[in-house]
């Protein structure tokens, strides 16, 4: 059973999902989003106070997907994870876009045995094995995130729909984004249009400004929204909700959460 302290918990909160409404951010930062031929990247992965500034958590990369143009697997090279933040180097050989994302899901749950507080994490499927069955003031709650940003080596290529979690599905291609133009994506949960959902887009670098600047977009009942990028530079978006459609009955509540990084080029 992987009983876990209060502490823990925190910290694998703070770093598995992707909070809207709180300090710290977790996002993945790409050295090119966009190659003109076959090449290697670098991707930097943090839990920050400030968006793209080291100053918190390295982020864990336990559940790091790179998903190469044809759809095959590509293996992260040079992988190290420090204090304030992991990193890992990839080397994409194919034409197209390339998807590099750390997806988590699963249960915490926290309840009482003999009176002792204990805390657990793991997966849907290993919940009903390891709970014991006379486990008191029974908390569970249920947790899906993915953490994604877009790299395209030559021409941008389609990126099919995952239909699990929320995601982003591009209308205007996440490697094609200019400043000054509008882009319009759309937002899926469970692979339908997550119709009314609130979608903030705020540029990096929040350290050197008092103001965070953040753009707040509501979804229309297609699940599409648009956004003018006022400038160039590297943006972070993100968007979360709540629901019932647990995968364990003794689950109240599902949290999903979605970020993208996103580069936006001059004119």
């Amino acid at each position: 059973m992987k009983l876990l302290r209060p502490l823990t918990i925190a910290a694998l909160l703070a770093a598995a999902l992707v909070p809207a409404a709180q300090a710290h951010n977790a996002w993945l930062l790409p050295s090119s989003t966009v190659l003109s031929k076959a090449q290697w990247i670098t991707v930097d992965a943090a839990v920050a106070n400030d968006l793209f500034f080291f100053n918190h958590n390295a982020l864990n990369l336990d559940n790091l997907s790179v998903t190469a143009p044809d759809g095959s697997k590509v293996a992260p090279e040079n992988l190290a994870k420090g204090k304030l933040r992991s990193v890992f180097d990839l080397n994409l050989t194919q034409a197209g876009t390339y998807r590099v994302a750390v997806v988590n899901a699963g249960i915490m749950a926290s309840f009482k045995l003999k009176g002792e507080p204990k805390r657990w994490r793991g997966s849907a499927e290993a919940f009903a094995r390891e709970i014991p069955a006379e486990a008191e003031e029974l908390n569970v709650n249920e947790m899906a995130g993915r953490n994604e940003t877009f790299v395209t080596v030559g021409k941008p290529s389609a990126l099919a729909p995952i239909g699990k979690g929320l995601e982003l599905v591009p209308v205007t291609h996440p490697n094609d984004l200019v400043n000054g133009e509008a882009a319009t994506f759309q937002m899926l949960l469970d692979g339908k249009p997550a119709a009314g959902l609130e979608v903030t887009v705020t540029k990096g670098a929040t350290r050197y400004r008092n103001q965070l600047g953040e753009m707040k977009q509501k979804t229309g009942a297609d699940g599409k929204f648009s956004v003018t990028f006022p400038e160039a530079g590297m943006y972070w978006l993100d968007a979360e909700l709540k629901d019932s459609k647990t995968s364990v009955k003794a689950a109240k509540e599902r949290r999903v959460t979605y970020a993208a990084t996103l580069e936006v080029l001059p004119q």
